[in-house]
């Protein structure tokens, strides 16, 4: 399910398969990935369009205390909102829809500068001028400016050590901890109450 950035470049199938999660094969996410990318076949652009579509237009759900909660593509292209880890099963599948290897990582952070830590979710982009590229579609707000600039990453967070962790990992499925915490919780304030944490240290690493 994980695969290191290095090793992935030699298991794309899974980084382009349509899942329970990741389900691009729905009709409403065919038909937003092909709308973002008509009129090029460029991967770059098409890239660009769907990071901003669903950064901008799709709403990060405890900056508007938006329910319900989803955590399938289709469900939060149709709801129009998402926490961080739902908003990066979109944007993979808007990616996977258009043929662009994608895949999901985590970053392990606190919210207040000490523990307790929480997952926070975030994308990878096979690109072919720049390798593997991660994206953060999380959604801007005042001090949080991600963008799509390669090869130079502009992500939502700084991981701030020594504790915070960066993962390095390409997951092709959501992490298990992080569909648990958003299938259990039934409004987005239990999600907040229960935001899912895992050592990214100690994550699965497959070939």
């Amino acid at each position: 399910m994980a695969t290191d950035m290095m090793q992935a470049m030699n298991s794309m199938e899974e980084f382009l398969a349509s899942s329970t999660y990741i389900d691009w094969q729905h009709p409403a996410v065919l038909q937003q990935a092909r709308a973002l990318a008509a009129g090029t076949d460029d991967a770059e652009e098409i890239t660009r369009r769907c990071f901003e579509f669903v950064r901008d237009e799709i709403r990060h759900s405890w900056d508007y205390r938006q329910n319900p909660v989803t955590c399938k593509a289709s469900d939060v292209l149709a709801h129009g909102t998402g926490y961080c880890y739902a908003k990066s099963h979109l944007l993979a599948a808007l990616l996977r829809a258009n043929q662009i290897p994608a895949g999901l990582c985590y970053q392990r952070l606190t919210i207040t500068d000490v523990p307790p830590f929480c997952l926070h979710g975030l994308n990878a982009v096979y690109l072919p001028a720049h390798g593997w590229y991660r994206i953060d579609a999380r959604g801007n707000k005042p001090g949080v400016d991600a963008a799509f600039c390669p090869p130079r990453e502009q992500l939502a967070f700084a991981v701030r050590p020594p504790h915070e962790q960066d993962g390095r990992q390409i997951w092709s499925e959501p992490h298990p901890v992080i569909v648990e915490v958003l299938q259990q919780c039934a409004t987005v304030e239990l999600v907040m109450d229960n935001l899912p944490d895992a050592d990214l240290h100690n994550a699965a690493v497959t070939p």
